[in-house]
Order: structure tokens, then sequence, then C-alpha cells
């Protein structure tokens, strides 16, 4: 691949180098929602800002971790995962926002994903449609632990990701209605949990590198309830994914070094 840094080491979209980032990051996708997150880190600096790119890097019980933004979509998200990996980072968390799919999974909630529905373009880029794009066990597993400890309302299950936003909220005007609204009512009946746009480009461009990748949403609420008439309540204060998932990072630190200990 073309240097188009000239030899400095500098990343060409997020513009960061090796040792600029801690192995552990946290993905949102608004660049405004970094400062938010990072100031739950000790010791955070801004360390790069460039397109919607944005990183911060502190420490968590004593770990560097750091927060870049991915803006909107796979294919900003997956350059994101690119260079923070040529550059030492091995553990991402997705953090973003929702719109639940399942009935019982309302405005407020807490969606962490294990999997995603590949109704996007970028994975396949990376991998044959067949491939399943997956979450890593262990990031599921802290973050559900994180959810847990934080008294928060979680869901765990399949999310489904699309490249359109309005394809999702209007299909009916779109011209290839007639397969959104089909495949839409496929999620619904195979109970798929919320839609975003971000999870399927990151589980499959993560078990392409070889690094762990999970993903936590706020629920901002849920058209199918709407549609039903049932109680729907739209909300965007986004706190409460911030701290799970930063509960859920610590609890990946604290895991990873009881596994160095033991080994």
């Amino acid at each position: 691949m073309s240097d188009y840094m000239n030899g400095t080491g500098i990343q060409y979209h997020l513009h960061i180098k090796e040792g600029d980032v801690g192995r552990y990051v946290i993905l949102p996708g608004d660049p405004k929602r970094v400062p938010l997150i990072a100031k739950y880190l000790d010791d955070a600096v801004l360390v790069a800002d460039n397109r919607e790119f944005v990183t911060y890097t502190g420490y968590l019980d004593g770990e560097k971790v750091s927060v870049t933004s991915t803006g909107i979509g796979g294919p900003s998200a997956s350059i994101a995962m690119e260079e923070l990996f040529k550059c030492g980072s091995d553990t991402f968390i997705r953090m973003g926002t929702c719109g639940g799919i399942a009935l019982d999974v309302m405005g407020g909630d807490i969606v962490i994903a294990t999997s995603a529905v590949r109704m996007e373009g970028t994975s396949r880029e990376y991998a044959p449609i067949e491939f399943p794009a997956v979450a890593n066990f262990e990031v599921v597993a802290c973050l559900k632990e994180a959810a847990e400890q934080l008294g928060k309302t979680s869901h765990l299950g399949v999310v489904q990701c699309k490249d359109s936003f309005y394809g999702q909220h209007d299909p009916s005007v779109m011209p290839v209605s007639y397969e959104l609204i089909n495949k839409w009512e496929a999620w619904k009946r195979l109970g798929v949990l919320a839609s975003e746009m971000e999870s399927a480009a990151l589980f499959v461009v993560a078990a392409h590198l070889g690094v762990r990748c999970g993903s936590d949403f706020f629920v901002v609420g849920n058209q199918e309830r709407e549609l039903l008439g049932m109680e729907n309540p739209k909300l965007h204060d986004t706190e409460d994914a911030i701290r799970v998932t930063i509960q859920g990072v610590r609890n990946l630190i604290k895991k990873d070094k009881e596994k160095v200990h033991k080994d």
C-alpha cells in the first residue's frame, strides 16, 4: 500500500501513530461523545482530531485506554479499526445508539449485541456473505456483567445493521421498498433486538484482524411499539450506555490481568 504520510508513521485518516492509543478502545460514532466518554478516564488527553475521527487517550485501572469516534456507518468504522490496530489496539467496544425492533426492547434499555445481520456493504469487502458477524464472547460477557453491576436493563442478542437510516424509518418511499419491508418482517420474526449501523462491519473486520470486538447500545425508541400503540419512550441521553461501556472495559482489564497471573 502507498504511504501517503511520507514515512511519518501517522495513520492517514485518524492522524494517530504507534504509542498514541491503548490496547482497549471505545468506539462511539459521534465525535461529540468522545469527550463525554473520556471524562471517565484518568489523565485523558486529546490525541488527534481529523475528519469524523476524534481520539482521546487516558487510563482505566492503570491500563491505557482510548476513545475514537468513527462517524456513521461501516466504511468509516472499519477504517478506524484498521488504523487503530496498526497502532497497537486489539480490543474494541462499539458504543452508540439503536432503535428497538423486538417489542420488549424499550427506550432507555441497553442492547448488547452477540452478533449482527450483515445488511450493509462494508463487510462484504472483507468476507463472503455466508460468514457470520459475531461479537467476541469475552467482551459480551464483560458488558453483560457491567449492566448487571450498574442495575441497567439489558438485552443480549442479534442486531440488524444497515447502510440507510431512512431505509429503516421510511422504507415505503424507497424504490426497493419491497425488499426492505419484507426483510424487516423477517428480522422481527427471527427475534432481532434492534437496528444500528456499525457492528456487522466491525465484527467481520475484527475476525479478519484477529482482535476482540463487542458492542452495546442505548435504545432511543422502538418504532414497532409505536406502530402498535404501545408505550414508547424516546430518550437521547446516552450516559447509561457510556457507564456500562466503561465498566465493561474495567471488567475486561480485570479478567485480562487475572489470565496473565494464571499463566
